[in-house]
């Protein structure tokens, strides 16, 4: 469904574009709109109609210790403040989901990731960050964590500190600190979690 006369880009950036929408009430009324995405004008969801992922979020279990989780916490500038967060990034171009993952987690803990792909296939399909003021999508990737952390490929403009956190941890977490409303929900499963079967809740069957 159409809703737009025309798109008109704002600004143009490397990470983030900012454009100017013609759209459509139901009545036919034409009104301005204003979004923001990681795409150029020609690739933007509203044009396309596409569903793919632009990032990737990580829910990376501790091999060692599955009771355990890795978290960062990072400095947010439009917050300013630190934010606590499970590890993500963008799909870089050539990349799948799962490649990316592996490299998000390599460059921000210099964790090795382990992808486990069990469980149902449409709790890593794409679903969108905040379709009110963006059409960016970010698509989940599950598996086990492990090595030894260093910062030896985190960028000069990204502060992030990496953690090791169990169930306590994370009840204190959400309770009291700043969180990503992803890694929040996500936090709900790990805090339901068997250490015998960390990822079993993909593997939940939909009522009937």
């Amino acid at each position: 469904m159409k809703k737009y006369k025309d798109i008109q880009p704002l600004f143009q950036n490397k990470y983030l574009n900012f454009y100017h929408m013609d759209a459509l009430a139901d009545s036919g009324k034409i009104f301005d709109y204003y979004f923001a995405s990681r795409n150029p004008k020609d690739c933007i969801k509203a044009v396309t109609g596409s569903t793919g992922a632009e990032g990737v979020v990580i829910y990376p279990v501790w091999k060692e210790d599955p009771e355990k989780i890795v978290l960062i916490r990072q400095y947010r500038y439009p917050i300013g403040n630190m934010i606590y967060e499970l590890p993500a990034g963008l799909i870089d171009e050539g990349e799948d989901a799962s490649q990316a993952a592996v490299r998000e987690m390599k460059e921000e803990t210099g964790f090795t990731l382990e992808i486990y792909d069990g469980g149902a296939e449409y709790y890593r399909r794409p679903f969108y960050m905040g379709a009110g003021y963006t059409d960016e999508a970010c698509q989940a990737v599950f598996g086990y964590a492990s090595g030894v952390w260093n910062r030896q490929k985190l960028e000069e403009t990204e502060s992030i500190r990496v953690l090791l956190a169990d169930k306590q941890e994370v009840s204190r977490i959400l309770s009291e600190e700043k969180v990503s409303l992803r890694m929040a929900y996500l936090m709900m499963n790990f805090l339901q979690s068997d250490p015998e079967d960390p990822f079993a809740f993909l593997s939940a069957k939909m009522n009937k």
